[in-house]
């Protein structure tokens, strides 16, 4: 076997149920049984390579700057996939290039926008099972929600199965084989979820503890947690994100407890049937509940509204306050309406944000994280008006941020490229030695001629010229009738012609080596300047998160009270007691079809009675 090789089937032991994803260059590669699943699965063409034997390795590769699509791909069919990062500059590296691993992808731990859909989360779970308990939390590793729970009692499956269908999450730990609880494994097999057999080490009480208190700077019992299943739960999911990221978790600030009958229980059979965010039969948004209610302007107004809709509330005063907010926007309608467009300019923070954290954002995702950020300031001035307590709320959890979207503005071009390693993407204003360099590149001809006008002075002889070859680089040209008797010292001779002479100078050979350096420098520096703002932005990681999700909550109310408005639909009364009363019904959903199906025959007659007419 190569050197190269060896080293890839080293690396590859360490993960023999992922897919390598092995950097060469401008390419992932992948090598045997990888390559040959990748081909198959991803339609790539199967080649072959030396590898130091006699049958060459089967290898299929994928461009590094495409590898997200083709990753995602994989992901969904439910595989793993290991990146193998080149840790060094391959042209300056001494031997075999040295490679680690820098991200292992599952279905679950998903960042990156490209491989995720926009208005739904993607949860992963963990659950842990002991004797007639059980503690179950859920991550959405792409935007550091967090969720935990325990339920007791011998139905624990049954209800670890209804909170399952309600969070659907994309990969399952569970501390328990298919032989100790076969019912739950029967589930997840057909709802597709992947499922992972963890070690129970992984789950062990006394490490989770000290993981939970180390992650959140607090001990259990004050996060709302009891000691148990739900602390062994919450310890192997955080675990299993630092461990496949490769990072620590920070981003992930805020623990949400809940315990059984805080959310309306609903079975799974009953929440298929009802079609709350899809369709029975062809698994669509139109037709849903949701499809009717979700008018949001914002990614994450449109996962928030469908978690609303998937976790019904059963307590009075937080329905009431919902209700108030809800109704004031849609009583309201200059108010909504200029929310509404403020929100059409924010972004999807809560991912970015994570993107920021893990260090794989590029400058665009810091100028989408500018405009968001924003709209804040006007936001808050329109919630001055408002008259509820819930919106009052929402407005003082805001914070503008001036000084850091101050700081992104002065520093980032408006249009930066995606690349961060090539430059394009700071303002030369916003570094001193930036700028210099920018003027030299841009200006490098000028720079030129000014040398060249200093030494037709020093010389006297006005018929010089400055030319450029590769070999010599810039040099100054005098012909020999034009040439004097002595020139100074500091004149090299570089090349005899049949009618002139080169030479170079000190000075020249240092503006030379700072003209084409120039352009090597500069995209160093704006690399250097951009990952400095960009810590400086995961530093207010926190109250970025916090005005992503108070600007979410809005946007959801702000649907709310749009559908309301157009639907004509009436604030119902909550009481306390167990009876509903109905007067005039609508049914949301089929009214919606009856609608849409009376304005298509209205427009068919309109056309065809225009048709006539003609």
């Amino acid at each position: 076997m190569t050197p190269m090789m060896l080293q890839y089937l080293d690396v590859k032991k360490q993960y023999p149920d992922a897919i390598l994803f092995y950097r060469l260059g401008d390419f992932y590669e992948m090598f045997f049984e990888d390559a040959k699943l990748a081909s198959r699965v991803l339609e790539l063409t199967l080649t072959g390579r030396d590898c130091g034997e006699e049958e060459r390795a089967p290898m299929c590769g994928v461009p590094f700057h495409a590898a997200d699509t083709y990753i995602g791909r994989l992901v969904a069919k439910g595989y793993k996939v290991v990146i193998c990062e080149q840790m060094e500059d391959p042209s300056t590296a001494k031997g075999l290039v040295k490679r680690d691993i820098t991200r292992i992808v599952t279905p679950g731990t998903v960042t990156d926008n490209v491989m995720l859909p926009e208005t739904r989360n993607n949860y992963m779970a963990a659950i842990c099972l002991r004797a007639n308990e059980a503690g179950i939390a859920f991550a959405d590793a792409s935007t550091g929600d967090l969720y935990v729970t325990r339920f007791t009692g011998n139905d624990t499956e049954r209800k670890l199965i209804s909170e399952c269908e309600a969070y659907s999450p994309r990969e399952i730990l569970l501390n328990v084989s298919a032989d100790e609880s076969p019912a739950l494994f029967d589930y997840f097999r057909n709802s597709l979820h992947a499922v992972t057999e963890t070690d129970e080490a992984a789950f062990d009480e006394a490490t989770s503890k000290e993981t939970v208190k180390k992650h959140f700077s607090n001990s259990v019992s004050s996060l709302g947690l009891e000691a148990g299943v739900s602390v062994s739960a919450v310890g192997a999911l955080l675990g299993y994100i630092a461990d496949t990221q490769k990072k620590d978790c920070s981003y992930i600030k805020k623990i949400n407890v809940y315990s059984e009958g805080q959310f309306m229980d609903i079975d799974p059979n009953t929440r298929r049937n009802l079609e709350l965010c899809e369709t029975m039969r062809q698994k669509e948004k139109r037709g849903s509940l949701l499809w009717v209610l979700d008018h949001t302007k914002t990614s994450m107004g449109a996962r928030l509204i469908r978690k609303w809709i998937e976790f019904p509330l059963i307590n009075t005063h937080h329905i009431t306050q919902r209700l108030d907010a809800t109704g004031e926007l849609k009583d309201n309608y200059m108010l909504r309406e200029e929310i509404a467009n403020h929100l059409s300019n924010v972004l999807d923070i809560e991912r970015l944000m994570t993107k920021i954290v893990y260090g794989t954002a590029n400058a665009k995702d810091l100028r989408a994280v500018h405009a968001s950020l924003s709209v804040i300031q006007p936001i808050m001035t329109l919630l001055g008006e408002a008259r509820c307590n819930e919106l009052k709320k929402l407005c003082s959890s805001l914070d503008p941020l001036t000084e850091l979207t101050e700081l992104i503005d002065a520093t980032v071009v408006d249009e930066p490229i995606h690349s961060v390693r090539e430059g394009k993407m700071i303002r030369p204003s916003a570094n001193e030695e930036l700028a210099r360099l920018t003027d030299i590149l841009t200006n490098s001809q000028e720079y030129l001629r000014d040398l060249l006008e200093k030494e037709r002075e020093n010389t006297g002889v006005s018929k010089m010229k400055y030319g450029y070859n590769r070999v010599f680089g810039y040099y100054l040209e005098i012909t020999n009738a034009n040439r004097p008797e002595v020139l100074p010292d500091y004149f090299i001779r570089k090349q005899t012609l049949a009618g002139a002479e080169r030479y170079i100078t000190p000075e020249l050979k240092e503006l030379e080596s700072t003209i084409l350096g120039a352009s090597d420098r500069i995209c160093a520096l704006e690399y250097e300047i951009f990952c400095q703002l960009r810590d400086k932005v995961a530093e207010a990681k926190e109250q970025i998160q916090e005005n992503a999700s108070a600007l979410a909550i809005l946007d959801a109310y702000c649907s709310l009270a749009d559908v309301a408005m157009k639907n004509n639909y009436v604030r119902p009364e909550i009481g306390y007691d167990e009876t509903i009363v109905i007067r005039d019904g609508r049914h949301p959903v089929v009214e919606q079809f009856v609608r849409d199906s009376y304005l298509c025959q209205m427009t068919r007659s309109l056309i065809r009675a225009k048709t006539v007419s003609c």
